[in-house]
């Protein structure tokens, strides 16, 4: 159990679990108390956590998906590109997608004040190799129903 000091008294905070059902607040602040955890989703008020990545079903793919936006980017003024940031799409979903392109005045996203997107990103992009039981099933449906 991680434990968080405020004001003089100790509060326990439970870590993150594959499976867990969590409200996307309670999501944020446990996964904010593990910093060292890499990456893990909030999917239809579910919580996922990433296992480890294999370089030829998600590194390289990943690193050509990156540059492909970088050079779109470098030569289309007013979009933004992100690289696992993450997406607070609705109140039950919360997405670190491998990659997306978001125009940045206009569009149908927002960066709010935390330096979050909000919304629905112009672009989202999964490497599916790894977590294609997801992706293919609750993460499409949460992208349809949201829009990506």
């Amino acid at each position: 159990m991680l434990t968080s000091n405020l004001i003089g008294s100790s509060v326990k905070i439970v870590p993150l679990e594959n499976g867990d059902r969590l409200t996307r607040i309670e999501f944020e602040r446990r996964y904010q108390a593990m910093p060292h955890l890499k990456k893990a989703e909030l999917i239809e008020g579910i919580v996922y956590m990433a296992a480890a990545l294999r370089i030829r079903s998600h590194g390289e793919p990943h690193a050509y998906i990156m540059t492909w936006l970088g050079v779109y980017k470098a030569s289309t003024p007013g979009v933004q590109m992100g690289d696992n940031a993450t997406v607070r799409l609705d109140a039950d979903n919360e997405v670190q997608p491998d990659a997306l392109l978001r125009i940045e005045q206009g569009g149908t996203s927002r960066v709010s004040e935390d330096d979050y997107v909000e919304g629905t990103p112009e672009l989202i992009v999964e490497i599916a190799a790894s977590t294609v039981s997801i992706d293919r099933h609750q993460k499409l449906q949460v992208y349809r129903r949201n829009g990506v």
